[in-house]
């Protein structure tokens, strides 16, 4: 399969606001707005703050609206003209949508765990007896099978995110994955919310930038990473400029303009809507070629924002204008969510 390589550059990101401030308006008149005026923001964005967070955001369970910011309705550019064939946009790709709120990390583990302990929900990977995870595979494996990455592990669920003998132990800071599109919507209705659709999604994550680098490679100006992806080549070698293999805690990374965390790499991210276009074959692999051969094929979803195994010469999808599908009914390691609450 053909694919196009981006040039490293620098992926503006704004500076921490830990404290409740006012937020201006952007040039368009929509992003963060005077909601957020009296709200102190998550104390995110460096590594030591993301290791030291708890995964529950400040008054969660008193604040309907803990660990959001509010965006105001405004207008984008929906899709890009220089990513996948299925990114392109339609017209002059301009969209307007209405105003909401947004979590500003991915769900956690921890925030997931307080779900299911106010409601017994039991999960999909729970109840289908597992799920797709990924694995550093060997060069033998390479050449034993295709996708040799992907494995369907028993018991594997968001309990127990790498199979059974793993648990959520120390890291119910991270994004909670091997959840399905349902998973992820019953927690969002317990909140009173929704999942985003692919556009809301998009204006959230390109924070009022329109320009090419939003299709670089997420570094500053440094040539640091910004973002939790896969540097080197992939899925042999991982060489952790970034700091992280694998999966890490929600907001290590500086927020972007709109202050939300990690809506670029770390772990893709549900929307409700299907996936439509060129379809085109999983650039990290499709995880439902390793289910068992039993198991119904769900509608594909699309997905957004790409996760940690994203990388310069195989996926190339750790920017805001990426999409992909996934069965809806589909648990793997690498895709979570965040929700959100929309303006009545």
């Amino acid at each position: 399969m053909r694919m196009r390589i981006w040039l490293s550059g620098a992926a503006g990101a704004a500076a921490l606001l830990a404290a409740a401030v006012a937020l201006p308006l952007t040039a368009s008149g929509g992003g963060l707005d005077q909601q957020n005026r009296a709200r102190s923001l998550a104390p995110l964005g460096s590594e030591p703050q993301c290791e030291a967070y708890s995964g529950l955001p400040a008054r969660w369970g008193s604040d309907p609206q803990a660990g959001m910011v509010h965006l105001g309705a405004g207008a984008f550019v929906f899709g890009s003209k220089f990513g996948y064939e299925d990114e392109r946009p339609r017209g002059d790709g301009k969209t307007r949508v209405r105003g909401f709120w947004i979590d500003q990390t991915d769900v956690t583990n921890a925030q997931f765990a307080s779900f299911v302990a106010a409601t017994g929900y039991v999960s999909d990977a729970e109840r289908q007896g597992g799920g797709a995870v990924f694995h550093k595979p060997t060069l033998e494996e390479l050449n034993a099978r295709d996708l040799a990455w992907w494995s369907w592990v028993a018991g594997a669920s968001w309990r127990h995110p790498a199979g059974p003998g793993s648990s959520l132990d120390g890291i119910g800071n991270q994004p909670v994955t091997m959840v399905t599109q349902a998973d992820a919507l019953a927690y969002a209705r317990w909140l009173g919310r929704d999942l985003p659709s692919e556009a809301e999604w998009e204006y959230a994550g390109k924070a009022g930038h329109d320009g090419a680098e939003l299709d670089t490679a997420p570094r500053d100006r440094h040539g640091r990473p910004t973002a939790n992806y896969w540097q080197g080549v992939f899925p042999l070698v991982n060489n952790n400029e970034d700091g992280h293999i694998g999966l890490a805690p929600v907001g290590c990374y500086a927020a972007n303009d709109f202050k939300l965390y990690d809506m670029v790499g770390n772990a893709w991210e549900w929307t409700k809507d299907i996936y439509s276009g060129s379809h085109q074959v999983h650039s990290n692999g499709d995880t439902a070629a390793v289910a068992p051969a039993s198991r119904r094929h769900d509608t594909p979803m699309v997905i957004k924002g790409g996760s940690f195994l994203c990388s310069r010469d195989y996926c190339v999808r750790y920017r805001a204008a990426s999409r992909e599908q996934q069965e809806a009914d589909l648990p793997a390691s690498h895709i979570g969510f965040r929700t959100i609450l929309r303006d009545s």
